[in-house]
């Protein structure tokens, strides 16, 4: 199982350079754990895209039914007050904002704040950078070198 932040599933549903490292993942381990509010970011990168002319409205409605199965099988960090207090904490230590705060706040949780137990998938350097001072593994298998 690994945790999934939203720059790592957007390129599980339309074509982005991190595309084939994320299918690589996804495909060797589909077990997967998400923040509660990821979907509502996925999402929100989509219509982003539709709206800017990058997705076709065809493939708009496709990645739009990806995103929906992705989620529909991930285990949901829904712990809200729990995930807050932690995210205080981390914007105080990281330079993450609040919703990269609240992600890596809902893999503490998830993990009881043992970080060797679960890995991240993210392509967000500031997160990243975080979850790894955290003690977190980021895109093990994947990388062999850190997020761009």
């Amino acid at each position: 199982m690994r945790f999934w932040d939203s720059s790592a599933i957007v390129p599980l549903l339309v074509l982005e350079r991190e595309t084939e490292r994320c299918l690589r993942a996804f495909q060797s381990d589909q077990e997967v754990m998400v923040w509660t509010m990821s979907k509502i970011e996925v999402f929100s990168a989509l219509c982003r895209r539709f709206r800017e002319g990058a997705l076709k409205e065809a493939d708009f409605y496709s990645a739009k039914k990806r995103m929906n199965d992705f989620f529909d099988m991930a285990f949901e960090v829904i712990s809200v007050s729990k995930v807050k207090d932690r995210a205080l904490r981390l914007l105080q230590v990281h330079p993450l904002r609040a919703a990269d705060a609240m992600r890596l706040a809902a893999v503490l949780v998830a993990t009881k704040e043992e970080t060797p137990r679960l890995p991240v998938m993210s392509f967000d350097d500031k997160l990243t950078q975080a979850a790894r001072r955290e003690g977190f593994t980021v895109n093990p298998g994947v990388d062999s070198h850190p997020a761009h």
